[in-house]
């Protein structure tokens, strides 16, 4: 049982930072590795242009968070895209079901309403 304890300290000091977080031991990772990283995660670098006061507010905002601003906007934009989906996925089908209470062919457009 004691070394279920252990692993769960050694866990909960992990989650929290007490280890792993030690700059003085960190080994930056290789231009090749990084491509790698990025290539396994399907990541693409971009380039965006935001307003500077939008940048500071994102930058406190991840660091409430314990992250850094990038990681942030990057879970926002994925969070905004699947909000989106879900919504134009919701129309489509309230449209075409009104469409079959119509008695109409439904129609794939979003925006169009069987009227």
């Amino acid at each position: 049982m004691s070394e279920l304890n252990d692993f769960d300290k050694k866990s909960e000091a992990w989650d929290k930072r007490d280890l792993g977080a030690d700059r003085d031991h960190a080994i930056p990772a290789s231009p090749e590795v990084s491509t790698q990283i990025d290539d396994a995660l399907e990541l693409q670098a971009i380039s965006i242009r935001l307003p500077k006061s939008l940048i500071e507010d994102l930058k406190a905002l991840a660091h409430l968070n314990g992250t850094r601003y990038q990681p942030l906007i990057r879970e926002v934009l994925i969070r905004f895209a699947e909000c989106e989906k879900k919504d134009l996925a919701v129309r489509l089908a309230k449209n075409n079901a009104q469409c079959i209470i119509d008695e109409e062919e439904p129609d794939l457009e979003p925006q169009r309403r069987c009227a």
